[in-house]
Order: structure tokens, then C-alpha cells, then sequence
């Protein structure tokens, strides 16, 4: 598999890069929405990025539009909308699409990791009993998917949606990774 760190992807303000940015670091990367139940995991993920951020924690949030039209804005609405609401001072790149035919390079790179999602299941079953179509095993089920990305560019971990930044799956997860060397 290709080093996630090496995809190209855009940041909100149209400045052209790559993950490898923050090579050395550990990423919790997030596909993000604005208009989702799910959207108040703004406050838990700043408060982790706040707190973990000196220790080499880096969230990247990525605003995605493919389920039930919860991300309509333009990436200079979302970010307006992030920084005003929520205070978000983690990186927000420009928006994607995280499943189908249109998926984005990243994304085909983090559900092909084959790394289990923790938490799955609860999820899942709420979005069939809404009558949501959760699509097929390995692709993102829903705003809020959270992947951790090691010091090394590994996908190491991956999160269901309503796995908070609160999460104690998810902080020992996130602790694990920082107290490793690059």
C-alpha cells in the first residue's frame, strides 16, 4: 500500500499539499459535516486536539457532502462555520468525496488499510433502522469516520462516527500512538 502521507489534497484555502506535512506526527484524520447529528464532535476534537497538539497530535478534517447532504457549503463556508461555531483550530482541508465512484485518492488509500473499525456496529444498525443504506463492509459508514495515522504514515486505527474524541477506545488509542517514537 502507498503511503497515505504522499496523496495530494487541498486545503480549504486552495493551498495544494500533502499529509507528509505532518509527517512525524499522529494524524486523526475525519471526514466532517456541518449539518449532522453528529456535527457537536467539533467541541470533543478541538478540546483533543488543544490538549494532545504539543505532544504531536494533528486532526485533519475533511468536510464530505455524501451522506444525506450534510456538508453543502463551500470550503470558505465550512470554515467559517468551524471557527465561528465551534472554535476549530485544526486543519480543515477542502472538501471530498469519502465513498463511491467519486472517493477521493486518500480515502481509497484509508479504507483499503483493512484495519477494523472499532465501534461499528452500534452505528450501523441505527443508520439501517433510519432505512439508510450503509453501503458495503470497508467503506466509510458516515460523517464523523475517525482514522488514526501513526508516527510513521501507518493507518493504525479507525473509529466508527459515534465514536467521540471523548472515547476511551479512542484517547488510549490516540495516547498509544503519541508515546511511540517517529
Amino acid at each position: 500500500m502507498n503511503d497515505v502521507l504522499n496523496v495530494p489534497v487541498k486545503m480549504a484555502d486552495g493551498r495544494e499539499t500533502t499529509l507528509g506535512e505532518y509527517r512525524g506526527k499522529v494524524l486523526l484524520v475525519v471526514n466532517v459535516a456541518s449539518k449532522c447529528g453528529l456535527t457537536t464532535q467539533y467541541d470533543g476534537l478541538e478540546k483533543l486536539y488543544e490538549d494532545k497538539r504539543g505532544h504531536g497530535l494533528v486532526i485533519a478534517a475533511f468536510p464530505a457532502n455524501d451522506f444525506k447532504n450534510q456538508e453543502p457549503g463551500s470550503d470558505e463556508e465550512i470554515v467559517a462555520f468551524c471557527t465561528s461555531t465551534y472554535d476549530v483550530k485544526f486543519p480543515i482541508f477542502s472538501k471530498i468525496s469519502v465513498k463511491g465512484e467519486a472517493k477521493h485518492p486518500l480515502y481509497r488509500q484509508l479504507t483499503a488499510s483493512g484495519v477494523a473499525t472499532t465501534g461499528e456496529g452500534p452505528m450501523r444498525e441505527r443508520l439501517k433502522g433510519y432505512g439508510i443504506d450503509t453501503g458495503s463492509d470497508g467503506e466509510v459508514l458516515w460523517n464523523f469516520e475517525k482514522f488514526l495515522i501513526g508516527r510513521n504514515g501507518k493507518v493504525v486505527a479507525r473509529f466508527a462516527p459515534d465514536v467521540t474524541a471523548e472515547d476511551p477506545r479512542l484517547t488510549a488509542a490516540v495516547e498509544r500512538e503519541l508515546a511511540r517514537a517517529g
